[in-house]
């Protein structure tokens, strides 16, 4: 977005620099020159403003009841914390930290 901003301010000093040298006594020229000018000064500013930064908030909904239950390695049986646990393309992996195994953690149906 900035270069295309930057490029239209460019082309606008251009065009006022055009009206501003063949103005030949002609005020309207002038001015139109100007106005260009000025508008190209006022892209060059917004075009370096920093945009707001977004916030982007997930929520899940979970259906029916949801209690928490401690993780264990399913080699070892080692409790896993939060450093065992990783998210990569949707999937759920495990690390274990005591034994080193490394897994997909698979929900089961509950029927």
């Amino acid at each position: 977005m900035k270069t295309v901003a930057y490029g239209l301010a460019a082309v606008l000093l251009l065009g006022g620099l055009i009206f501003i040298v063949g103005w030949q006594g002609q005020w309207g020229r002038l001015v139109v020159g100007l106005v260009l000018w000025a508008a190209a000064g006022a892209l060059v500013v917004l075009a370096k403003m920093q945009p707001a930064q977004t916030t982007l908030v997930q929520k899940i909904d979970l259906s029916g009841d949801v209690k928490l239950q401690n993780l264990t390695c399913r080699q070892c049986g080692g409790t896993l914390g939060p450093k065992s646990i990783t998210v990569q393309a949707g999937a759920v992996f495990i690390h274990c930290e005591y034994c080193g195994t490394a897994y997909q953690l698979e929900e089961e149906p509950k029927w």
